[in-house]
C-alpha cells in the first residue's frame, strides 16, 4: 500500500476509524485533566506516532489533545470550586495521588507561582491532574485560570505532539508498526491495569484493616483474661 493511499485514508476522517482515535485522545486527556489519573500524555504520544505513519493527521491529534486539556481542566476547576477541600479529602481515601502531602505540595506551588502553576503544570504529571480542581478549590479568578489553562494546553499538546511526530520517521525501528487500533488498545489496557491495581490495593488495605482489628480484639481478650485471673487470685 503506497503512501498516497495511506494519506488519503487519513484525510477521509469523517467516516473513518480515525474519528474514534481523535475522540479517545480528547477523552483520555480530558478525564485526566479533571483529576482522574489516566495516561493522557502517553495517549497523545501514541496518537502522534500514528500520525507520523499517516494513519492520523497530526493537526487533528493536537487539536483533540488541546481541547481535551482545556475542557477537562475547566470542568475540574468548577468541580473543585464547588466541592472544596472535602473533594480532595474524599479522593485521598481512594487514590494515593491525592495523599495529604501531595495536596500540600500542590497548594504551595499555587500560592507561590499562581497561574504559572496552571501553565507549566501541564508538563508535570502530578500537577496535570491537580491543576483544575486545585485552582477551583483555591478560588483562582476564572478568566486568569482559563487564559493559563488554554495557553498551557495548546503549548503542551503542540510541543509533545510535534516532538513525537518528528521522531515518528524512526518509530518503526523503535516501537514497531502500530495501528489505529493500537491507540485504542493502549488506552483500554492502561485503564484496565489501573483498575486492577486499585482493586488489589483496596483488598490489601481491607486485609490489613481486618488483621489490625483481629489483633486489637485478641489483645483486648488477653487483657480481660488477665484481669479476671487477677480478680480470682485476690
Amino acid at each position: 500500500m503506497g503512501e498516497p493511499l495511506l494519506i488519503a485514508q487519513a484525510i477521509a476522517i469523517p467516516t473513518g476509524v480515525a474519528v474514534l482515535a481523535y475522540l479517545v485522545v480528547g477523552l483520555v486527556i480530558g478525564v485526566e485533566s479533571m483529576g482522574v489519573p489516566l495516561p493522557g500524555e502517553t495517549t497523545l504520544i501514541a496518537a502522534a506516532l500514528l500520525a507520523s505513519q499517516h494513519h492520523l493527521k497530526i493537526e487533528f491529534v493536537i487539536l483533540a489533545a488541546a481541547l481535551g486539556a482545556i475542557i477537562g481542566d475547566s470542568i475540574g476547576y468548577f468541580i473543585g470550586r464547588k466541592a472544596g477541600r472535602s473533594l480532595f479529602e474524599r479522593l485521598g481515601k481512594r487514590f494515593h495521588h491525592f495523599s495529604e502531602d501531595r495536596i500540600v505540595k500542590a497548594e504551595k506551588y499555587f500560592h507561590k507561582y499562581g497561574v504559572w502553576t496552571v501553565f507549566f503544570g501541564r508538563w508535570v504529571a502530578l500537577l496535570r491532574i491537580f491543576a483544575g480542581p486545585m485552582a477551583g478549590m483555591l478560588r483562582m479568578h476564572y478568566p486568569r485560570f482559563l487564559a493559563a489553562n488554554a495557553a498551557g494546553g495548546i503549548a503542551w499538546a503542540t510541543t509533545i505532539g510535534v516532538v513525537a511526530y518528528k521522531i515518528g520517521d524512526n518509530a518503526d525501528k523503535i516501537f514497531g508498526r502500530v495501528s489505529v487500533g493500537a491507540l485504542i488498545a493502549i488506552a483500554v489496557v492502561a485503564v484496565a491495569l489501573y483498575v486492577v491495581h486499585k482493586v488489589r490495593k483496596r483488598r490489601r488495605e481491607q486485609a490489613e484493616t481486618a488483621g489490625t482489628t483481629e489483633s486489637t480484639e485478641a489483645t483486648g481478650a488477653a487483657g480481660a483474661a488477665a484481669a479476671e485471673s487477677a480478680d480470682v487470685q485476690l
